[in-house]
């Protein structure tokens, strides 16, 4: 098992900075792969960024340039550091941990969720 906890979120102005954290504990020996995901009001749950075990890394368009994924193993942390924010940004983030990208796999974690809003 694996927990994670998310921290970080906050209210911003458009054009601000936050960098979200998440912490997590247990076993890492199925995870390869670590991400950031939202969700705004209405709208379905999309991939924001994730990183392989192998390093390489991957960004939703939307958020290219501006965003950072960034791992810590000493710590088994994902870090989302995200620069230039604007109001569509606003939703709760979500960190996952998983075996795989692909959803409904053994070893899938979700942390709780942090909220990010972004006034204009």
């Amino acid at each position: 098992q694996v927990q994670l906890v998310e921290s970080g979120g906050g209210l911003v102005q458009a054009g601000g900075s936050l960098r979200l954290s998440c912490a997590a504990s247990g076993s890492m020996l199925s995870i390869n792969v670590r991400g950031w995901y939202r969700q705004a009001p209405g709208k379905q749950r999309e991939l924001v960024a994730d990183i392989l075990r192998g390093g390489s890394t991957y960004y939703a368009d939307s958020v290219k340039g501006r965003f950072t994924i960034s791992i810590d193993n000493g710590e088994n942390a994902v870090y989302l550091q995200m620069n230039n924010l604007k109001p569509e940004d606003t939703a709760v983030y979500y960190c996952r941990y998983s075996s795989t990208r692909a959803m409904n796999v053994p070893y899938d974690y979700w942390g709780q969720g942090t909220q990010v809003t972004v006034s204009s």
